[in-house]
């Protein structure tokens, strides 16, 4: 029987890419521990769509 990690797969959206009125969605897929980090994390990462490092707010 395996075991049960605490380890989730969570989805990072673009705060920047809604307000800028450009096509398309800069996401990110990734995995946290949800001991460690029970509330949602912002990461700067690059959005390929507006050029520039952005940062990206975890949703559901």
């Amino acid at each position: 029987m395996g075991k049960k990690g605490n380890r989730i797969q969570i989805i990072l959206e673009c705060t920047e890419h809604k307000k800028s009125g450009k096509k398309g969605i800069s996401r990110y897929f990734s995995t946290k521990n949800k001991k460690n980090t029970p509330n949602r994390i912002e990461l700067r990462k690059y959005n390929s769509i507006l050029r520039k490092y952005t940062i990206h707010k975890e949703i559901k």
